[in-house]
């Protein structure tokens, strides 16, 4: 087994950064992996005690199909966001910044419309980073690992493609037969030079009818699996126990 391919979404609910390596920190997600979110106006969200909630507080897919069609860029070196719309429109803006988190505000609640919520008590939609947060839907911070070989058997009892960016995984596994990955829950991963305490599988929800490509709802991958396989799961949560780099060709080995 192997990584077959390995990303981060640097902003929730926005589509997924290659990754030609990853150095993984104990108990932290893939570096800047969900770093950024809009929160919206009615968002349960403390900024001065930033705990987690749930993805409904924020722009996501699953509300928000249309966000799927913006194409971003995390430059941590420069510290710039790019963020590109499929009319030409576009923004870079340093996302550490209060300067920038309010140009970024402003561009993607144009780009949400009606889309874009107001709290009880005229609050606003904002964008936000807090040091060492992840907006991840996890409630601590993981890495998701798919095998391809349970995509496939997905796609086969669909009789449709079902393309794994659908599913918005840190790593896509290779090699690797159908629902594997739920033999390794309990066990340790080793990746690279990292090793990796597998705890949980991924439950699937509306967010995965959206199409990646077109942004349209175009097929429901939760009642798919439900019918095919008896649950709506795809994919398992692990957390990193010992530091490393991985990288797309690192072997996947249980231990």
């Amino acid at each position: 087994m192997h990584i077959e391919s390995l990303y981060r979404y640097p902003v929730k609910g926005l589509p997924a950064e290659p990754l030609a390596s990853a150095a993984l920190t104990p108990g932290r997600c893939i570096p800047w992996d969900r770093a950024f979110a809009l929160a919206q106006g009615d968002a349960a969200l403390n900024p001065a005690n930033p705990a987690w909630v749930s993805k409904t507080n924020f722009m996501c897919l699953l509300r928000n199909a249309s966000i799927a069609q913006l194409q971003t860029r995390f430059d941590e070196t420069a510290s710039q966001l790019a963020i590109t719309a499929p009319n030409g429109q576009n923004i870079a803006a340093n996302p550490l910044t209060p300067e920038g988190r309010t140009a970024l505000t402003a561009f993607l609640t144009a780009w949400l419309g009606t889309e874009s919520r107001t709290g009880p008590l005229g609050q606003r939609p904002a964008f936000h980073y807090f040091e060492s947060h992840s907006f991840c839907d996890h409630q601590t911070q993981v890495i998701s690992l798919i095998g391809l070989g349970s995509l496939k058997a997905l796609e086969a009892a669909a009789a449709a493609p079902r393309g794994k960016h659908r599913f918005r995984a840190n790593i896509y596994i290779e090699e690797i037969a159908a629902w594997a990955e739920f033999s390794w829950l309990g066990k340790t991963l080793q990746i690279g030079e990292a090793t990796l305490r597998v705890h949980e599988r991924i439950g699937r929800c509306a967010a995965t009818t959206v199409n990646p490509c077109t942004a349209i709802r175009d097929a429901n991958p939760v009642r798919e699996l439900q019918k095919n396989f008896g649950h709506t799961d795809l994919g398992v949560y692990a957390e990193v126990l010992t530091p490393g780099v991985i990288r797309p060709g690192d072997t996947i080995a249980s231990l």
